[in-house]
C-alpha cells in the first residue's frame, strides 16, 4: 500500500464506529506493517495513536486486531517509543482477557516485543504476578508466550527482585523431561537468568516467602536439584546447556 492508501485507512479507522470496518481496517494496517517502510509511514501519519485508541474499544475482536497491528509496528525502535505509552493498558488487557484467548495471546506477543530491550521493563513489573499465574494456569501456547516475556524480563538485573518474590507453584513441574521442549528450554533460561542475577543487593533470604521463586531456585531445594540432575540426561543439547549453566552459577 502507498502513503495515500494508508492515510485513507487511518482516517477511516478514526472516523467509523462500525466494529466490522474497524476490524478489517486494523487487519489491513497490520499486514501493511509487516513491511518496514510502512512502519515509518504509519507512524508519521499519526497512525499509532489511532490504533492505540482502539485498545479501549469494548469489542474484544477490535482490541485483538489493534494489538496485532501494534505488535507488527513495534518491530521498529522509533515506533516503540510511542507504543510504550500503552504498555500499562496492554498489561490490563492481558489480565482481564479470558484465559488462553486470542486477545490474551495478542497482548502477550506485544509485551514480548516491547520487552526485548530493558527500556520499558519497569512498566511491566506490576504485572509479574499475572504473568506467573498465566504460566501456571495457561495452555502450552499461552505458557510459551508468557515465558518469552519472562525470559526477557529475567535478563534485567533490575527486575530480578520482583521476579524472585513471585510465586509459581508449577515451576518445578515444568522442569521435566516430558515437558514440551520449547516450554522446558525457556523455563530453564528463565531460571538460569535469575540465578545469574542473584547477588547481595537482592537482600537476604528472610526477604522472600517460602513459596517464592527465590526459595525454589536459591534455597535448599532438594526437588530442584533432583530435577536438574534428571535433565542432564535430556536428549536436547540446548536443554542440557542451560542445566549446566544453572549448576555452575
Amino acid at each position: 500500500m502507498d502513503r495515500d492508501a494508508l492515510q485513507k485507512l487511518i482516517y477511516l479507522l478514526n472516523a467509523t464506529d462500525d466494529p466490522l470496518i474497524q476490524e478489517q481496517a486494523l487487519i489491513t494496517l497490520s499486514n501493511s506493517a509487516a513491511f518496514s517502510v510502512n512502519q515509518d509511514i504509519i507512524r508519521n501519519l499519526g497512525g499509532l495513536s489511532v490504533i492505540g485508541g482502539m485498545l479501549s474499544d469494548c469489542v474484544p475482536k477490535v482490541k485483538e486486531k489493534a494489538l496485532n497491528a501494534l505488535n507488527n509496528l513495534s518491530m521498529n525502535i522509533k515506533n516503540q517509543e510511542e507504543i510504550q505509552v500503552y504498555i500499562t493498558q496492554v498489561c490490563g488487557n492481558v489480565e482481564s482477557a479470558p484465559l488462553n484467548s486470542d486477545l490474551q495471546l495478542a497482548g502477550l506477543r506485544l509485551l514480548t516485543n516491547m520487552s526485548v530491550t530493558s527500556d520499558y521493563h519497569w512498566k511491566m513489573t506490576s504485572s509479574i504476578p499475572c504473568l506467573l499465574r498465566l504460566l501456571s494456569e495457561g495452555t502450552e501456547r499461552t505458557q510459551i508466550q508468557v515465558l518469552k516475556v519472562l525470559v526477557n524480563l529475567s535478563a534485567n538485573p533490575a527486575v530480578t527482585g520482583h521476579l524472585l518474590r513471585g510465586q509459581v507453584p508449577t515451576l518445578l513441574l515444568l522442569l521435566d523431561n516430558c515437558t514440551n521442549r520449547d516450554i522446558l528450554l525457556r523455563a530453564l533460561v528463565f531460571a538460569a537468568n535469575l540465578k545469574k542475577n542473584v547477588n547481595n543487593k537482592d537482600g537476604t533470604m528472610d526477604q522472600y516467602s517460602e513459596s517464592s521463586i527465590f526459595f525454589t531456585l536459591c534455597g535448599d531445594s532438594t526437588a530442584f536439584a533432583q530435577k536438574l540432575a534428571s535433565l542432564l540426561h535430556h536428549p536436547d543439547a540446548e536443554v542440557k546447556e542451560q542445566v549446566v549453566r544453572i549448576l555452575t552459577q
